[in-house]
């Protein structure tokens, strides 16, 4: 990968990294995934008919998206590659622009996260959309 470092305040990447770690472990054990680099950003919504989950997933090819219902959890995963800017090549092919790193804030790699399924919840019958970034799951409430 055509990316380079350069020098940093000392530690500035260690005290990011736990800050991260800090916020995982206010999620709680059940937002907990082995495998993660980063959780992505949850809002939840309702209504009389539906939960609402919103995801900020920006940057993540929605093809890549894994949705799942397993025990009362609706389970998210994915991966964010980093986002570089390409530039076209003499071939006309899309290449990344070698640049050195000076700040690295948005998170990539795999992702996971987990929110529990309210009791009510229809969860044969949930439907997920992605637009803008956003990946909104709607839950239908059991009447």
């Amino acid at each position: 990968m055509p990316v380079e470092a350069t020098g940093e305040v000392p530690f500035g990447s260690v005290a990011r990294q736990m800050s991260k770690m800090m916020d995982q472990m206010q999620k709680g054990f059940f937002s907990f995934c082995p495998s993660e680099t980063w959780t992505p950003a949850v809002n939840l919504y309702e209504n009389d008919t539906v939960y609402l989950v919103c995801v900020d997933v920006s940057g993540v090819d929605k093809e890549k998206i894994d949705l799942a219902v397993h025990d009362g959890q609706l389970k998210l995963r994915g991966d964010r590659k980093v986002p570089l800017r390409t530039v076209s090549g003499p071939d006309g092919e899309a290449r990344a622009m070698r640049v050195k790193v000076h700040l690295m804030e948005i998170d990539h790699g795999p992702f996971c996260r987990e929110v529990e399924l309210p009791e009510d919840a229809k969860a044969e019958q949930i439907e997920a959309s992605y637009r803008d970034g956003m990946l909104w799951i709607e839950i239908p409430k059991k009447q």
